[in-house]
């Protein structure tokens, strides 16, 4: 019987810190099943998904702790048909939203309020704050992927958000993503 495991991993950017963590799972017999990390700030920022051996998670997850310069929090995904798989359905579709305009605080927040408001769940986000060409300032740049539940109108996501680019002076594109 298998186990999966989610692992959060926070620590100092610093080469090898993939390797060694790859290294404990290998070791320990795991299988990295799937991945998202990125340098944020000068620091490493990692969620990692892997299967391992039951009877073999818990010496896992000590050793994964264990690591030097690496914070590690691991947490086992429920079962297949338990509480957690059945309250959240599979989407019926995805949507694109792409973003670019002058930063300010508080762009982030408005435009994950309109999509909570409608029930899109964020699948997928990446933003930056860059310089805009020619000395125009800085630029907050996002780029998500959101599930759409069924029965929810892209369109009036759509409105609403133009809606609100508008007030944030910004350009916004959401498409079904195909």
């Amino acid at each position: 019987m298998t186990t999966t495991l989610v692992l959060t991993l926070i620590g100092r950017d610093q080469p090898g810190l993939v390797r060694v963590v790859a290294a404990a799972i290998a070791e320990h017999g795991g299988n990295w099943l799937e991945s998202r990390m990125c340098r944020l700030g000068g620091e490493f920022a990692g969620i990692v998904r892997l299967e391992i051996a039951s009877g073999r998670a818990e010496a896992l997850a000590a050793a994964l702790r264990g690591l030097s310069g690496l914070r590690v929090d691991v947490t086992q995904e429920p079962a297949a048909g338990g509480a957690a798989a059945s309250a959240s359905p599979a989407p019926a579709r995805l949507a694109a939203l792409d973003l670019v305009g002058s930063d300010r605080p508080g762009i982030l927040r408005e435009v994950s309020s309109v999509l909570a408001a409608h029930g899109l769940n964020v699948e997928d986000l990446a933003s930056e704050r860059v310089e805009a060409p020619m000395g125009g300032g800085k630029l907050f740049q996002l780029r998500a992927v959101a599930s759409v539940p069924e029965g929810v109108e892209l369109a009036k996501v759509r409105s609403d958000l133009e809606k609100l680019a508008a007030d944030l002076m910004v350009e916004l594109k959401l498409e079904a993503k195909r």
